[in-house]
């Protein structure tokens, strides 16, 4: 069956590009070379635990006070900007809705005359 081969040759070459990233083993087939079996194991890597520690390069959360001050500021800002949001969407809309209305007496004009 030739799509058994096809995928033991898309399987090798998976295999020997990670291997080829990660700096792993020489001793990956190549793609062109036939893969016996048809089967390939691959290791996968459980996922990480969320309360390990954290790697060096993340910046530590602040304890005490610090951290809740700078929330409660971040929050105030967030609500500023979204008041701001909120009077603009409003000013536009009734800046829109005096614009309809004026376009629609223009175009309606005086009434007709009997």
């Amino acid at each position: 069956m030739k799509w058994i081969r096809e995928r033991d040759a898309l399987i090798a070459q998976t295999l020997a590009f990670v291997q080829s990233v990660t700096g792993g083993k020489d001793d990956v087939p190549q793609p062109d070379a036939p893969v016996a079996g048809s089967t390939v194991a691959v290791e996968i890597e459980p996922p990480q635990d969320p309360l390990a520690p954290r790697p060096a390069s993340l910046p530590a959360l602040r304890a005490g006070g610090d951290f809740r001050t700078e929330m409660q500021a971040r929050i105030a800002d967030f609500r500023k900007h979204q008041e701001r949001f909120a009077r603009e969407r409003e000013e536009y809309c009734a800046a829109t809705l005096t614009r309809l209305r004026a376009a629609i007496r223009d175009v309606s004009g005086p009434p007709a005359q009997k």
